[in-house]
């Protein structure tokens, strides 16, 4: 990490990141955020219907809080590849949030969770169209016509969604709505060619063969709800991420291939012109986001981004020695800290 030249952000009020002496390594942390046993809360949310293009929907999950009143806070969390709202780093959050007050709307991208079934077209990793819909959507239940102020928003993405957000808010900043006042992405890959390359390695390919394995099942669960959606050759299934996105999510998505999409859609690109006070959170360990795509010779940083580069942590994982916070989840508390600091009431 000491070689990277970055525009690094140390948030001094934060406690280091410590992982336990069993769950230092970048895989054990990866491995541990997918398999950490947990109870989830039960789901309590109200499920909002949010109409796409193309004639698809998604569901939003709205979980307001007791005593929560226009113009308080509120954040939108989005899940990474193969998710959804009941992600349990999204059910921890919302916990979480709640109990500070905040309201917390957790969208299911196209084809996701509770809207399996209502959409034709795939999410990909620049659906950022879809976002913009989600959040005119949320502004809309939480604002009155006579609300003032106005609700404060906080947009979250992990992985996948980390790039959809950071893509979001370059592209066209000036028509980011002024209710959101900040943003946090957690271990995008805002270089996805780099990325997915990174998952050929020897021993990256458990990785691939998972990513692959459980979105190939997805597809066919959903092809069975709707059978009517665009499908590809299934004469020769994909075994790789790479294949899986040149045979399936590219030209479903509008692209030709697989190159095209990433280099469209990559948010490293659109950084430069974010506007919106931005939190970007990555691991120098992380196994699938090479920390190297973050490199200032890589990226150009304004000065509403922040980069902090955690020491371990691997992919989403962050999980630490018991007592530094109220539990193990070091990421949930710094989400919390982020979205309930004085600078963003």
């Amino acid at each position: 990490m000491s070689s990277l030249n970055v525009h690094s952000l140390h948030h001094e009020a934060w406690p280091p990141f410590q992982p336990p002496w069993w769950l230092k390594s970048a895989h054990a942390q990866t491995l541990a955020a997918a398999f950490w046993p947990a109870r989830l809360d039960a789901h309590r949310a109200i499920a909002r219907r949010v109409e796409m293009s193309e004639g698809d929907a998604v569901v939003v999950h709205d979980d307001c809080p007791d005593g929560w009143s226009n113009g308080g806070r509120v954040a939108l969390l989005a899940h990474g590849l193969g998710g959804c709202h009941r992600s349990p780093l999204l059910v921890r959050l919302v916990a979480k949030l709640n109990a500070h007050g905040v309201r917390v709307f957790r969208w299911d991208m196209r084809g996701c969770g509770a809207g399996m079934g209502m959409a034709g077209r795939p999410y990909h990793a620049g659906c950022s169209d879809d976002l913009r819909r989600v959040i005119e959507s949320v502004l809309g239940w939480c604002s009155s016509s006579d609300s003032v102020p106005k609700c404060r928003l906080a947009l979250f993405g992990v992985s996948l969604s980390g790039n959809i957000l950071l893509k979001y808010l370059g592209e066209s900043p000036e028509s980011v709505p002024a209710q959101v006042v900040q943003a946090i992405a957690v271990n995008p890959p805002i270089d996805l060619a780099a990325s997915v390359k990174t998952l050929s390695g020897r021993i990256n390919r458990m990785y691939d063969r998972h990513f692959v394995g459980s979105l190939t099942r997805h597809l066919s669960d959903r092809q069975r709800l709707r059978p009517d959606a665009p499908m590809p050759d299934l004469t020769k299934l994909p075994r790789t991420l790479f294949e899986f996105d040149d045979w399936y999510t590219a030209p479903m998505s509008g692209f030709p291939d697989a190159p095209t999409y990433y280099a469209k859609c990559s948010a490293a690109q659109f950084i430069p012109q974010i506007k919106t006070p931005t939190t970007i959170i990555t691991s120098h360990n992380d196994p699938m986001v090479p920390v190297e795509m973050f490199s200032s010779e890589q990226v150009v940083y304004p000065e509403s981004v922040r980069l902090h580069i955690v020491n371990g942590g691997g992919h989403v994982g962050y999980i630490s020695r018991p007592g530094l916070d109220p539990d193990v989840h070091w990421l949930d508390w710094r989400v919390v800290d982020l979205i309930t600091a004085d600078e963003a009431r």
